[in-house]
């Protein structure tokens, strides 16, 4: 067995977070080898956040977060499990890498099972129309709408989109990995985004149709 030094269980602390004795355990399971180390604390880490997945985590930051010269701005609730954690430099991070995916991202929903029937349907009636227009044929579009339905969710939903801060993982494995590190449950709760003049234009086209829809009455 490898001897495992104390500057190498320093290294593994720092880069993982984890605690000194989960540091050296995972070297000597990793026969010293630093990078399987840190693979161990990480599998550990995600295992025993799906645990506390359960946990209720009812305290947290309202974050807010101003972006693009004050054109758009988000309000994100974020929750932990105690006080102390959200006061905790890395979660205030999360919090910020979070608020800036919904407004660089715009995010819809939290999670999938958020998602209106309704809208959802709405959707649907979209995509068939354009498989429709595209001439595909009638008995491969349930599995066509299928993939195009499933993008699309993961395209509204903040939890799968990838995140902005760190490519190659979504928003729920940086919050999982979060969760290993720090040891509470953390949980996005809601959130809401403004865009400067979003709906206004809208509202002028409402405005004008009934206009002329009056003026025909007059008529």
């Amino acid at each position: 067995m490898a001897e495992i030094s104390a500057s190498t269980v320093k290294e593994v602390r720092e880069r993982s977070g984890a605690g000194m004795m989960d540091c050296k355990n995972a070297l000597v399971e990793a026969n010293g080898d630093v990078e399987k180390a840190l693979e161990i604390i990480q599998k550990k880490g995600l295992a025993k956040a799906v645990k506390k997945a359960g946990r209720v985590a009812s305290e947290g930051l309202v974050h807010s977060y101003i972006h693009a010269g004050g054109r758009i701005g988000v309000l994100v609730e974020i929750n932990c499990e105690t006080d102390f954690v959200s006061r905790n430099e890395d979660f205030k991070r999360f919090c910020d890498d979070v608020a800036m995916q919904i407004a660089g991202m715009s995010a819809q929903y939290v999670r999938k099972e958020e998602i209106p029937a309704d809208v959802t349907a709405k959707q649907k009636e979209i995509f068939q129309a354009q498989l429709k227009e595209e001439g595909k044929p009638e008995q491969a579009w349930p599995k066509i709408l299928e993939g195009k339905l499933s993008k699309w969710a993961q395209e509204i939903c903040l939890n799968d989109q990838e995140s902005i801060v760190v490519p190659g993982k979504n928003i729920e494995q940086v919050r999982a990995e979060l969760v290993a590190k720090i040891g509470e449950n953390i949980n996005i709760r809601r959130f809401v985004r403004w865009e400067l003049g979003e709906g206004i234009e809208k509202k002028k086209e409402d405005y004008a149709a009934e206009v002329a829809k009056m003026a025909a009455g007059n008529g």
